[in-house]
C-alpha cells in the first residue's frame, strides 16, 4: 500500500488511527499494540500476501537469536567465541536472506557472461522492504549482543520492525529508540497537537512526491530512455530532473513516514536533513539518509576498525563502506560504481582534511582565514552539488553507455539545440549547434521545465526544509490554509499513482 494512495489516505489510516486510541482509551492497551501489528502486517501483504511468512519467519528467527543473549545459560558465560558464534550466525542468516532474494540473479547473470555458462535463472521477485528490516535486525543482533537491549518482548520486537511507517524505506531504526516509545502509558492517548503536526508533515511529503517529484520524473524518464539523443541542454535537464526528483521523493516519502508516526505519538529518528546544502561529500552523508549512514558507520566502518589502525586503513575503511553502501542500494554493476565513486570520494576529502587543509591555512594565516572561508564554502558547495549530480546519473542509468551519453550531452559533445527565438540572439554558437528532434521542451529557455529547475534550487538552498517546519509549527489558520491547499491539491492528482524510488531498495 502506497502512502500516496486512495485507500491509504481516506480507509487504513483513518481506519488504524481511531481503532488504536479507541482501545487505549478503553484501557485495552495490549489490544491496541497487537491492532497496529496486525494492521502493519496488512499493510505489508497488500502487494503480495505471499512475502508475509518472510518477514515474520525473519522476526521470530531474530527474536530468538536476540533472545538468547539473555539467557542465563549464555549471559553468565565466559566463553565470548560462543556468544560471537551465535551472533555471526544470526547475520549470517540474515545476509543470505537478503542475499538470495536480492542478489541471487546478479550473481548468476555475471557467472554467464564471464564464464560464458548457461545457469538458468530464477524468477525472483524482491520482496518489500527487505533490505530495510534486514539491517534493523542485524542492528538488533548486534545491540543485544553488546548488552544495550534490556527489554524482551515478541509483541513489541514484531511492532519495533514492522510498524507500517518505516517498514518499507525507513528509517532504518534502534530497538533502544522505539521500544520505551511504545511502552510509554502517554503515547496511548490522542495528543492533537501530535495529530495535527503529523497530519501538516504527511502533507508537505504528499505534496513533495505529487506535485514536484513526479513531475520531474517525466523529464528525467524521457532523458534516460533517449540518452543517445540529448544535447547539452537536454543532458543538463536530464540529470537535475532526477536530481531534484530523487530529492523530493525521498523526502517526501521520509516526511510522510515521520508525519504518519508522530500521529500514533510515535517519533522516527530524523532522515533528511537538506543534503543539496552540504559543503562537501562527508556533510552530504551526514544529511542524507541519516539513519542508513549511522548504520554503515556504527556496524561496519567500526567493525573493520574505524580510524584506529592508521591513515591508510582508514581510507580502505571508508572506501569499503561506501562500496557496500552502494550495493546495498541494489544488485548493479551501477549502482557498485556509484558506490565506488563516493567512497573515493570521501577518501579524498579525508586527505584533504588530513594533509592538504592544514598546509593551506598555514599559508594564508589565521587574519585572512575567515575570508578564505567563505569564499572556499561557495566553491565546496558548486563542487560538492555537481559531484552529487553527476553520481546520480550512474545511479539511475541502466546501464554504462546510457550513462556516459549523459554525461557526453552534459559537456557539449552532442552539440547544443537552441529554440529559433534564441538561436538569432545566441548566433555565435551556430559552429556547435546541430538539428534533431528535441525530446522535449527543454531547449527553449521559456519552457516552464526551466522554472521548475530554478524553483528546484530555491527550494532546497533557499527554504526551510520539513523538519525546521515541524519545530517551529503552531496550529493557525494560516497553517490550516497552507495543509488544506497542498493537501487538497496533492488528492486532486492521485490519478497517476507512481511507487517512491526507494521502494526498488
Amino acid at each position: 500500500m502506497l502512502f500516496n494512495s486512495y485507500e491509504f489516505i481516506f480507509l487504513f489510516l483513518p481506519v488504524t488511527l481511531i481503532l488504536y486510541f479507541f482501545l487505549s482509551k478503553i484501557k485495552f492497551l495490549l489490544a491496541s499494540k497487537a491492532w497496529l501489528v496486525f494492521t502493519s502486517l496488512f499493510f505489508y501483504s497488500w502487494w503480495d500476501i505471499v512475502y508475509l511468512p518472510l518477514i515474520l519467519g525473519s522476526i521470530l528467527f531474530n527474536f530468538t537469536i536476540g533472545s538468547a543473549f539473555s539467557h542465563k545459560t549464555i549471559k553468565n558465560t565466559t566463553c565470548k567465541s560462543c556468544k560471537k558464534s551465535i551472533l555471526v550466525f544470526g547475520i549470517v542468516t540474515n545476509l543470505a536472506l537478503l542475499g538470495y532474494f536480492k542478489y541471487t540473479n546478479f550473481f548468476i547473470s555475471n557467472i554467464n557472461s564471464l564464464f560464458n555458462a548457461n545457469i538458468l535463472i530464477p524468477q525472483i521477485i524482491l520482496p518489500l522492504g527487505i533490505s530495510f528490516f534486514t539491517f534493523t535486525q542485524i542492528a538488533y543482533l548486534v545491540d543485544t549482543y553488546k548488552g544495550e537491549v534490556k527489554e524482551m518482548d515478541y509483541l513489541n520486537y514484531t511492532l519495533f520492525v514492522t510498524f507500517f511507517p518505516h517498514l518499507l524505506a525507513g528509517p532504518i531504526l534502534h530497538h533502544k529508540e522505539m521500544i520505551p516509545q511504545f511502552n510509554n502509558k502517554k503515547s496511548k492517548l490522542l495528543n492533537y497537537k501530535n495529530l495535527s503536526t503529523g497530519l501538516f508533515l504527511f502533507s508537505i511529503g504528499l505534496f513533495k512526491k505529487v506535485g514536484i517529484a513526479d513531475r520531474f520524473a517525466e523529464w528525467a524518464n524521457i532523458g534516460f530512455e533517449n540518452t543517445e539523443m540529448l544535447s547539452f541542454f537536454e543532458a543538463w535537464t536530464t540529470s537535475l530532473s532526477y536530481t531534484f526528483q530523487l530529492y523530493f521523493d525521498f523526502s517526501g516519502y521520509t516526511d510522510m513516514a515521520l508525519g504518519v508516526a508522530l500521529m500514533f505519538n510515535i517519533q522516527l529518528p530524523v532522515n533528511f536533513n537538506s543534503p543539496y546544502k552540504a559543503l562537501n561529500i562527508q556533510d552530504f552523508w551526514r544529511r542524507w539518509h541519516i539513519t542508513l549512514s549511522r548504520f554503515l558507520r556504527d556496524y561496519i566502518y567500526i567493525a573493520l576498525g574505524g580510524n584506529r589502525n592508521g591513515k591508510l586503513r582508514t581510507y580502505i575503511n571508508l572506501f569499503t563502506v561506501f562500496l557496500i553502501g552502494g550495493f546495498w542500494h541494489g544488485a548493479s554493476w551501477m549502482f557498485i560504481i556509484w558506490g565506488s565513486m563516493h567512497g573515493a570520494a570521501i577518501v579524498i576529502h579525508r586527505y584533504w582534511n588530513d594533509n592538504l587543509k592544514p598546509f593551506f591555512k598555514t599559508i594564508i594565516g589565521k587574519s585572512k582565514d575567515d575570508l578564505f572561508g567563505q569564499y572556499t564554502n561557495i566553491v565546496a558547495w558548486f563542487i560538492t552539488f555537481n559531484f552529487i549530480n553527476l553520481t546520480w546519473i550512474f545511479f539511475r542509468a541502466k546501464d554504462l553507455t546510457k550513462a556516459t551519453d549523459i554525461i557526453s550531452g552534459m559537456f557539449g559533445f552532442n552539440g547544443i539545440v537552441l529554440s529559433e527565438k534564441y538561436f538569432v540572439k545566441f548566433s555565435f554558437l551556430r559552429s556547435f549547434v546541430i538539428d534533431h528532434p528535441k525530446l522535449f521542451a527543454v531547449s527553449a529557455v521559456e519552457s516552464n521545465t526551466i522554472i521548475y529547475l530554478l524553483l528546484g534550487f530555491i527550494v532546497v538552498l533557499m527554504l526551510q526544509n520539513s523538519n525546521e517546519k515541524t519545530n517551529c509549527f503552531r496550529p493557525s489558520k494560516i497553517n490550516l490554509f497552507f495543509m488544506l491547499s497542498i493537501l487538497i491539491y496533492s488528492i486532486f492528482n492521485l490519478s497517476t499513482v507512481s511507487e517512491f524510488l526507494y521502494f526498488n531498495f
